[in-house]
């Protein structure tokens, strides 16, 4: 290329860049004389089948002391933004033989940006690639040389080269640059002794070089050794990270004028190439999804070799001055342009090919006018195609309004229902909006005044709150807020079936006031337990309940202990833990809590069926003062060994931590070291109200875990640990195995020990079969009321002995007589029938009972 009008052609998004760089007019009486790099951003018209300006650009630089020639030009990404921008890199050389090299960006609006520059003693000639960062990389005196955007500096490689034949991104490793090196032979072989063959094997390898971990890498995955004096370029068509394993798919051309291809380092397929001295190697993929590999020769001549059942070429051409590949007609797969050589003609992009050797080709010097019938029909189905495409734009645009008003109705009934629900607990009347004003219909009447029966739930949820609800109380934990309330021993309830609600007392138009929390059920004793809320963590009664299928009045009997039998297991507490940060952004929130629960009642020794209630426990006022002030905070102090924190402290610490349960047996000494690690390196105290358990003071992460250590002989115990996360559970876990000894073994207990959940199944089983005796009782019952057994009022059957009645043709009729009555009293006990809500009553009864056991079979399955 000449100086006074470089050309230089890039294909970026469609588009083809053209690079010229020009002298700029000279104006009399200036000192400095000016270069321009123009660019110019050509797009094929598929009307006029040519190539049109789009737009241009201009960057001048002075160079009345330089010579400024174009190096090179491609497209890399950009490390701050990712985007991919086409680089030109730029050679200025001053007389004094410095030369200065700078590299460009040019941005979607034409605008040029100076990356980097740097100063060599030396041009730029061999092996010069630029890929991602921008970065550029060349080859000088066999050693390998970089720069990037980021570092502004000249790096070298550690290695020794001969040539590279690729650079490129490959998984895991980033930037890697494959090149040809000097063998390096093992020192154990004689290189005087080695054959004429292994000579010409050996005497160079390929070496791969990982530039942003600078470390060398494994290359036999790429292609054999043997191959490294004969390979001068290659591509690489995929790689991929399998099984720990890199996966290589790569084509090369050779000296022999050949292109391989290779598949995890082993030859796949071989073609002959038509001409001599191939350059280099790049790949498209067409519309009909055939993978074409275009190969530059240095006579500028072109060849594709086409891949399916074996390697051919499949098209060739001569005097090529560019190939490029783009999308360059818009229609979703690549083509190939060929710029071609034409003296005659100055004008860019006068002479050029498109084809993809399939349905697309266009060549300029044609004339399309045959063409234009099918222009015309292909432009009609494209207005059709529009016209569908808006119309169902527009349908889905009324279906978006339509799917926003009714999460808008959603969010109002929500929000509504929330506002009655408060107002219930709090004894207030509350008026409900009429429907049209809603945008809703009425499906029943308007009553003026409330049901009489919703005052009496009013009347009964605060009688019942008196009774059992005994304080109210919240912490903060963390990021946590966690809000609990103590159950006093009186109260007749199901621990299934108790849960907290936090709704938010102030009137939020735009956000829904219910506050998702996570709810648990936490109950104190010596060896004391947090419980999430859930049928398959619900302990069983404790009282074993004799099972007699022959006498209801047992089971009249023992039922009433059942219902009371919460009243055995000491006090109880509902917490309730939420995400503390959107409750923040309010600075002052009121919260109104709530607990749900069934009331059981027992009346006439017989248990009733429970009913559904919500009780106002009251409120609770956060603000962002209090917390930066500490009020809420769990204050965990340590006092003459002991640590001394409120109950409400404690609680709070279990609710927002995870249990974890290891049980840990030794097989040849005792497991005192166990003890020594919680109390020494650990720094743990015990708790003064339950001192089985004991908490974690060391500083850092685990401080505030929670533990238990219970042995049940001196070579086995379990461990119990209350910690936040898994981290911290991992770094207890961490310094744990390293005080014991080599010959322990370590179990995580993921549903609890294999003896109390034999309990638990056991007492499970046993609430299923009484489930289903009361069942049956209560359906025979019922069913006396509804049957006639036995023989028809008012008629009599003696039970005179059956011989006696043989005697006589009288007796063997009333014989006869009195066995129809006994088969038709059978038939009838048989078919016994029920209504639907008895039916409906008893199949949930027994589906919770199933529920409860098979949860406890898969609990012990797992563990």
């Amino acid at each position: 290329m000449l100086l006074g009008e470089q050309e230089q052609f890039l294909s970026y998004n469609g588009e083809v860049l053209v690079f010229q760089l020009s002298n700029s007019k000279h104006v009399e009486g200036a000192a400095d004389k000016t270069m321009n790099l123009c660019v110019r951003r050509m797009a094929f018209n598929r009307d006029t089948k040519l190539f049109v300006q789009k737009s241009s650009g201009v960057f001048s630089m002075r160079a009345s002391h330089f010579k400024i020639e174009i190096i090179c030009c491609s497209c890399a990404t950009d490390s701050r933004t990712g985007i991919i921008l086409p680089c030109i890199l730029m050679k200025k050389k001053k007389w004094n033989n410095v030369v200065k090299y700078f590299l460009l960006l040019l941005h979607s609006s034409n605008q040029f940006e100076q990356s980097f520059h740097f100063k060599l003693d030396y041009e730029l000639k061999e092996d010069i690639r630029l890929f991602a960062g921008p970065s550029v990389l060349w080859r000088h005196a066999n050693k390998l040389f970089y720069i990037s955007s980021d570092t502004c500096t000249v790096l070298s490689a550690p290695v020794q080269l001969s040539s590279v034949v690729w650079t490129g991104e490959i998984e895991d490793e980033g930037t890697v640059v494959l090149g040809v090196r000097t063998a390096c032979l093992p020192e154990s072989e004689d290189e005087d002794e080695l054959s004429t063959s292994d000579r010409a094997i050996w005497g160079t390898e390929f070496f791969g070089y990982a530039i942003e971990t600078q470390k060398m890498l494994t290359v036999t995955c790429f292609m054999p050794h043997a191959y490294s004096r004969v390979v001068s370029s290659v591509y690489v068509c995929k790689n991929e990270v399998l099984k720990k394993q890199l996966r290589i798919s790569l084509v090369a051309i050779t000296q022999k004028n050949q292109l391989i291809w290779f598949q995890d380092g082993h030859p796949k397929g071989v073609c002959e190439l038509p001409y001599e001295k191939p350059c280099s190697v790049k790949t498209a993929v067409t519309s009909s999804n055939d993978l074409l590999f275009i190969v530059s020769f240095a006579s500028r001549n072109i060849c594709v070799v086409q891949r399916r059942d074996n390697l051919q070429v499949a098209s060739k051409w001569q005097n090529v001055k560019s190939v490029l590949v783009d999308d360059f007609i818009g229609s979703g797969s690549e083509q190939l342009l060929l710029l071609l050589k034409d003296d005659s003609n100055t004008d860019v992009l006068s002479t050029f090919e498109i084809t993809d050797l399939g349905e697309v080709n266009y060549a300029s010097g044609i004339n399309y006018k045959h063409d234009v019938p099918a222009a015309e029909g292909l432009q009609e189905n494209s207005l059709l195609t529009v016209q569908a495409l808006e119309t169902r734009l527009q349908a889905g645009c009324t279906s978006v309004r339509e799917l926003q008003q009714h999460l808008g109705l959603k969010r109002r009934v929500i929000l509504e229902s929330c506002r009655a629900l408060i107002d219930l607990v709090e004894e207030r009347t509350h008026i409900l909006p009429a429907a049209k004003e809603e945008g809703l219909v009425s499906l029943w009447d308007d009553v003026e005044n409330p049901p009489h029966s919703l005052s009496k739930e009013t009347s009964l949820a605060s009688k019942v709150s008196e009774h059992f609800i005994e304080k109210l109380w919240q912490r903060v934990v963390g990021d946590s807020l966690v809000v609990g309330v103590k159950l006093t021993e009186s109260f007749y309830l199901s621990l299934s079936d108790v849960s907290l609600s936090l709704v938010m007392d102030q009137d939020f138009s735009s956000i829904s006031p219910i506050i998702e929390c996570r709810n648990k059920i936490i109950k104190l004793n010596k060896a004391f337990s947090a419980l999430a809320v859930s049928s398959c963590q619900i302990e069983p009664p404790p009282k074993k309940i004799k099972l007699d299928l022959h006498s209801k009045n047992d089971l009249k009997k023992e039922f009433p202990k059942r219902c009371s039998r919460v009243q055995l297991d000491g006090a109880k507490t509902v917490v309730a833990v939420t995400s503390l940060a959107p409750l923040l952004a309010f600075h002052r929130v009121c919260c109104v809590v709530l607990l749900h629960t069934k009331k059981q009642n027992c009346w006439n020794d017989r248990l009733q069926e429970s009913k559904k209630i919500t009780v106002l426990c009251g409120k609770i006022l956060l603000t962002l003062e209090d917390i930066s002030n500490g009020k809420y905070s769990v204050k965990m102090i340590r006092d003459n060994s002991y640590c001394t924190g409120s109950m409400e402290d404690i609680l709070s610490v279990l609710a927002v931590s995870v249990r974890f349960s290891f049980q840990i047996v030794s097989s040849d000494c005792t497991l005192t070291p166990v003890n020594s690690w919680l109390l020494g390196e650990m720094e743990c105290t015990p708790f003064k109200e339950c001192r089985d358990n004991i908490f974690c003071h060391k500083a850092g992460n685990v401080y505030g875990t929670v533990c238990n250590w219970t042995l049940k002989n001196p070579f086995e115990g379990v461990l119990t640990l209350f910690c936040r996360n898994l981290t911290v559970l991992f770094q207890c876990l961490h310094s744990l195995t390293r005080v014991l000894p080599s010959s322990c073994d370590v179990k995580l207990l993921r549903s609890g020990s294999k003896g109390v959940l034999t309990e638990q199944l056991a007492l499970a089983l046993e609430k299923e079969m009484l489930t289903l005796r009361s069942s049956f009782f209560s359906k025979e019952s019922k069913a006396e009321n509804s049957l006639t057994w036995g023989n028809e009022p008012g008629k009599k059957i003696s039970d005179a002995p059956v011989a006696s009645l043989l005697d006589s043709e009288e007796g063997v009729q009333q014989f006869r007589k009195k066995l129809q009555n006994k088969r038709e009293e059978c038939v009838l006990s048989m078919n016994q029938t029920m209504n639907g809500a008895l039916y409906r009553e008893i199949a949930l009864k027994i589906a919770e009972a199933q529920l409860s056991s098979d949860m406890i079979v898969w609990r012990l399955s797992k563990s």
